[in-house]
């Protein structure tokens, strides 16, 4: 990519969707990133599963041996408000994508339409300024009982997308924890990297850190901020949150250098939208010192192999 950007505004949106109302979701996200472009902003990231929830507190009604009839018919409401992908919902985000002249990446709930029909994966969707999907990247190891409701990706998602403004690209929340995941997108010359996530934890805020001085990349953390009273009074097993606390997110978004100094954030306790404008020619002077995938590389030493094939159900024997 040629004629790179010296300097990038970016908007790191924490906020909630519509919880389980994929419409009513969309139409925020757009109005979203009309406010971004508005302030200026060449590149919006969104938190992971954004669209149309991350289900927070709710057990979907299992246990191990056993499911229940509520928690199928809560796994339904959320099948029927997650997104396909190419799909009309999408399609309405790349509009205003293009509407705007904007980079757009988003964390999403998205439908199996190859195969099964019947799997969701935690998903972020790449699109360019001109509305298209530059890529997308299907979260590899759902954490803990997010097993039980999302499908695992596979190494031909590990996206790093070129523009002008830089290498853009990351992973999914504590998929940020494992190390040759970190290396295979280091390897693919990220330069923002962008971690949407849903942990609120203070101590997420040394792994941004640390990931910015591994990597010599800027890192753009990115939550939600979600209260109890957002969810749906109807809900299927909505009496599993009642001793919840009223804040079940409290965010903790930041952006932070390729030296590791926090340049905005991290934000708590509220919805907001954080700016900052990247000077791109830090990642090439923090390199000087340290480059993980170049000097201090070792290669003579180590090898990581990335299987990048997309692993098919069914294959065809010829």
């Amino acid at each position: 990519m040629t004629n790179r950007s010296a300097s990038v505004k970016v908007a790191v949106v924490q906020a909630a969707p519509v919880m389980f109302n994929l419409e009513k979701t969309i139409e925020k996200v757009c109005e979203l990133i009309g406010e971004s472009a508005t302030n200026g902003a060449e590149f919006i990231l969104f938190p992971e599963a954004f669209i149309p929830a991350y289900p927070r507190g709710l057990s979907f009604g299992m246990k191990v041996g056993g499911r229940t009839d509520e928690g199928r018919k809560l796994w339904q409401r959320y099948w029927n408000n997650s997104v396909e992908i190419p799909g009309p919902a999408i399609k309405k985000i790349g509009e205003y994508a293009k509407k705007h002249g904007v980079y757009v990446a988003i964390g999403v709930i998205e439908k199996d339409s190859d195969f099964s029909k019947g799997t969701l994966y935690c998903t972020l969707l790449y699109f360019g300024k001109d509305g298209e999907i530059l890529g997308k990247h299907r979260k590899l190891k759902p954490t803990g009982s997010e097993r039980l409701i999302w499908g695992e990706g596979d190494g031909s998602t590990l996206t790093v997308v070129d523009t002008e403004l830089g290498k853009i690209g990351g992973l999914i929340c504590w998929e940020n924890y494992m190390p040759m995941a970190r290396m295979a997108i280091y390897g693919k010359g990220v330069e923002i990297y962008i971690a949407p996530t849903a942990d609120q934890r203070e101590r997420w805020q040394a792994t941004m850190r640390h990931i910015a001085l591994e990597g010599r990349c800027f890192v753009l953390g990115c939550n939600q901020f979600v209260t109890k009273d957002m969810y749906p009074p109807d809900l299927e097993l909505i009496e599993e949150l009642e001793n919840m606390p009223d804040i079940l997110c409290n965010g903790g978004s930041v952006i932070v250098s390729p030296q590791g100094e926090v340049i905005e954030g991290p934000l708590n306790d509220k919805e907001g939208i954080l700016y900052a404008d990247l000077d791109m020619g830090e990642v090439v002077r923090g390199k000087l010192d340290f480059d993980v995938t170049g000097h201090y590389a070792r290669s003579d030493i180590f090898k990581l192999i990335v299987n990048e094939d997309p692993q098919l159900p069914v294959e065809k024997a010829f």
